[in-house]
């Protein structure tokens, strides 16, 4: 079965999944170095060119592997802004691979090897040479190294007598895997440069949701207390000349600033009721909303959320309301979030919610969202589970019997 791309970008949205993909970009580096020592192993076993040719061989593809791989992850993490240009590691490794070039066409004008292994030997270099320049040099800069050095081998296997068919192979082969392989690790490091910024991205929304939630909370209160006070103080100042003077009408504005005080107190307690009590459809609403703003994918499946008894539903609006804060706090790199209300067989109404992006490893917790969630549910015979399993996905899980809310 086939991937989609949400598949990969939850499989990556965990809080290490940018640094896991470096190290999986990483260790493909390694391994191709890995591979093309594996090959000259073997070409080295299977070419009879003499005991001092095979051991120059030997000793220049040595060096040859171990400057890719070093200039190779150099050349990552320059890449990903983590490293200063690797342009002496460059200008060595071009330099080693022009010398193993010229070597293999001096076997061949000696006689001490035949068309056929200097073919393979100049595919093989050619190849694995593209990568890592391409990768530490500008796109211009490195297209011009990545090309020259082929021109220059092939032009001197020409001159040492490599010439018809197997000649043809590798300008053909060359003119194939060359661009490929340069390519190919250029997007390897563009990819994980974008994986990363995606994940800062993705963490900045999740701060500018809750921001916003709060600038809403705060402009509700400007709202509701802003004028109410400003009259309280002209009228507080307003009473306090009057009674300077002896005035009577000073009770009368002290009673007056009593009035808009008291009225002022039940304005912001229904202010604050939307955040101390809780219904279900408000809270699966505001929770499609915000998550969504915070850029994860939210899913709703309501069930019987429209025939719970009041007490119910307000018990399992505080849980998806404390679900909803746990994942834009906690899950750094959720890419999405499943919500569903269900009824049980066993006669009991169940909220389950489901993200990606949790902590594998995470830190003792000191907060109190989950405990005062679970003595809310005592209140109506209710329990809350968690579970956080390995690959990154966390469930929260309340239940509550149908008939304790009633």
């Amino acid at each position: 079965m086939s991937m989609s791309v949400d598949d990969w970008v939850e499989r990556l949205g965990s809080p290490d999944g940018p640094e896991r993909y470096r190290r999986y970009t990483v260790a493909t580096v390694v391994f191709l170095a890995a591979t093309e020592a594996a090959l000259w192993v073997f070409w080295i076993a299977t070419t009879e060119a003499g005991t001092l040719g095979l051991a120059l061989v030997a000793g220049v593809g040595a060096v040859h592997v171990a400057v890719q791989g070093l200039l190779s992850r150099a050349a990552l993490l320059h890449y990903l802004g983590a490293g200063p240009r690797p342009v002496l590691l460059v200008a060595l490794y071009a330099a080693v691979t022009v010398v193993m070039a010229a070597l293999g066409c001096a076997l061949l004008a000696a006689g001490r090897i035949h068309d056929g292994n200097l073919a393979a030997y100049l595919v093989w270099l050619l190849m694995y040479y593209a990568g890592p320049p391409m990768l530490a040099l500008p796109r211009r800069a490195g297209a011009a190294l990545v090309a020259a050095v082929p021109v220059a081998a092939l032009g001197a296997a020409a001159a040492s007598g490599l010439s018809g068919e197997p000649l043809a192979l590798v300008i053909g082969a060359t003119l194939l895997m060359v661009p490929f392989m340069a390519t190919a690790l250029r997007v390897s490091g563009w990819s994980v440069r974008l994986i990363e910024e995606l994940a800062r991205a993705r963490a900045t929304q999740a701060r500018l949701a809750v921001a916003e939630e709060r600038l809403r909370f705060g402009r509700d209160l400007h709202d509701v207390l802003g004028r109410n006070l400003a009259v309280v103080a002209l009228k507080s100042e307003l009473a306090v000349e009057l009674a300077r003077r002896g005035r009577e009408e000073a009770v009368a504005q002290m009673e007056e600033v009593q009035r808009i005080a008291q009225e002022s107190q039940r304005e912001i307690r229904a202010v604050v009721r939307g955040y101390r009590t809780a219904d279900l459809h408000a809270e699966l609403a505001g929770a499609r909303s915000v998550l969504e703003a915070a850029g994860i994918d939210c899913r709703i499946e309501n069930g019987p959320a429209a025939r719970l008894p009041a007490r119910t539903q307000t018990a399992l609006g505080w849980v998806v309301r404390e679900g909803t804060t746990n994942v834009l706090r906690h899950a750094q790199g959720a890419s999405r979030c499943e919500v569903s209300v269900r009824a049980t067989a066993a006669g009991s109404v169940a909220v389950l919610m489901e993200n990606d992006g949790a902590d594998t490893d995470p830190r003792p917790d000191t907060g109190s969202g989950l405990p005062g969630l679970r003595e809310r549910l005592a209140e109506v015979d209710g329990t809350l589970a968690t579970e956080r399993r390995p690959d990154g996905i966390f469930r929260l899980t309340a239940r509550i019997p149908w008939e304790a809310g009633a």
